[in-house]
């Protein structure tokens, strides 16, 4: 399949690389690279990251914060990460812009569907940050909204592992790999890819998703070349 139009989505976590927190600056130049190599071929990429790398709302309620607040600090985190992948981005030459869920310029631009594609279209990577702007809802949720909302062709769901597996490969080594997969069989087998109302809405509106690692150096070329190194969801 030929992508015209991509949602990337990052994981916070990832950005930490060996460091346990924070941003890794080798990693987050290793992720500016690799999306600048798929830049160049012309494909048009809008980007959601996550913030676990710096505040978890899920996991702060479960310390005693109020959710509302924590999914706040952790729409934030995504922001802060957002903006060091823009520098990174803007450091190797990449055109890119910040939009976000909720007013906060000049840090970035307040998102509308029609601002991000016309920036698409002007051949800018386009960062979505601070989530849906609303609580309760993942960063996943946010990436199948924004990538249903672009228009994209699929959502490429860039992780530490290469692919679903039939159970956690990190935690049960005897976990078998899935070259593809429909959302039914995912939502059947309670495979914890991304959560419930994230796949739904990727099933309801039949954006496809690929799972990658994208931890290691070029395999956001591969996969968008269509090399068979993730798992593929499908409606």
């Amino acid at each position: 399949m030929k992508f015209k139009r991509i949602l990337l989505k990052l994981s916070g976590e990832s950005l930490m690389g060996e460091q346990g927190y924070g941003i890794d600056e080798n990693r987050l130049m290793e992720y500016a690279e690799q999306i600048k190599e798929v830049v160049a071929t012309g494909l048009q990429v809008g980007i959601v990251i996550g913030g676990g790398n710096i505040f978890r709302g899920l996991s702060g309620s479960k310390k005693g914060f109020d959710r509302v607040k924590g999914d706040q600090m952790g729409m934030l985190a995504t922001v802060i990460n957002a903006l060091a992948l823009n520098s990174a981005l803007s450091s190797v030459g990449v055109k890119v812009k910040v939009l976000t869920a909720i007013r906060m310029e000049p840090i970035g631009e307040f998102y509308s569907k029609d601002k991000a594609i016309e920036l698409l279209n002007q051949g800018y990577v386009t960062i979505f940050a601070a989530g849906t702007g609303c609580p309760y809802f993942t960063t996943d949720t946010g990436s199948s909204l924004r990538g249903i909302e672009i228009e994209a062709d699929a959502m490429f769901k860039g992780t530490r592992v290469d692919g679903i597996y039939t159970a956690d490969p990190e935690k049960d080594p005897t976990a078998v790999k899935y070259d593809d997969i429909s959302y039914d069989e995912i939502l059947n087998k309670n495979l914890k890819v991304m959560d419930l109302s994230a796949t739904v809405m990727c099933r309801d509106n039949n954006l496809p998703i690929v799972v990658f690692n994208m931890d290691k150096k070029g395999n956001l070329k591969k996969v968008i070349d269509g090399e068979n190194i993730g798992t593929y969801v499908h409606p």
